[in-house]
């Protein structure tokens, strides 16, 4: 097959493909994202049961992942340095970073401090916003919510939402006797 021919024939599939997105759900996604079924990728990783990660994500050593678990487009989950544990039945928005690692006294040492490392850990039913990033060693309890544009730099206690940078408590996850969810804001 020519390269044109195989351009467009790509082309052709990416068109349809498109199509079908937009009528079933209503959704165009980008090539790569569209071409491949999330939920098939999170099973040849060895995610939980229905969990889903799209193409897009970038995933680097020992990373597991809950069942139910959504990790959305354009994220990095790196447990390359200790492991990255997230629960079940959480959400990882667009565009989050979590790292088990980071370089910072290395490079302001001239490559003479070590880099630091430590495992990463997300509980269960945990939201976790767009744009955020999690830093190495940092555990996050269960039916917590972080909110969009975080940097979560320490622990987070279970059932407690926390925002900003570096991110603080702003309120708590109330769960009523009926087990109806509540947000409280400080």
């Amino acid at each position: 097959m020519k390269d044109d021919d195989l351009r467009n024939a790509i082309r052709g599939l990416h068109e349809r493909t498109d199509e079908a997105l937009r009528r079933d759900f209503d959704r165009s996604l980008p090539f790569q994202d569209g071409m491949f079924d999330r939920w098939e990728r999170a099973k040849r990783l060895g995610f939980g049961e229905a969990a889903s990660i799209y193409n897009s994500s970038l995933v680097y050593g020992d990373v597991r992942v809950g069942e139910g678990s959504w990790i959305g487009p354009y994220t990095l989950l790196d447990g390359s340095q200790g492991g990255l544990a997230i629960g079940h039945h959480c959400s990882i928005s667009a565009g989050v970073q979590i790292y088990t690692h980071d370089t910072v006294l290395w490079a302001l040492s001239g490559g003479t401090a070590p880099k630091r490392v430590g495992a990463v850990a997300i509980g269960d039913c945990t939201y976790i916003g767009s744009q955020v990033i999690v830093g190495c060693g940092v555990t996050i309890g269960t039916q917590c919510v972080i909110a969009a544009n975080s940097f979560v730099n320490r622990d987070v206690a279970d059932r407690t939402i926390v925002g900003g940078t570096p991110a603080k408590s702003i309120g708590a996850v109330e769960v009523g006797t009926d087990g109806a969810i509540k947000l409280r804001y400080d």
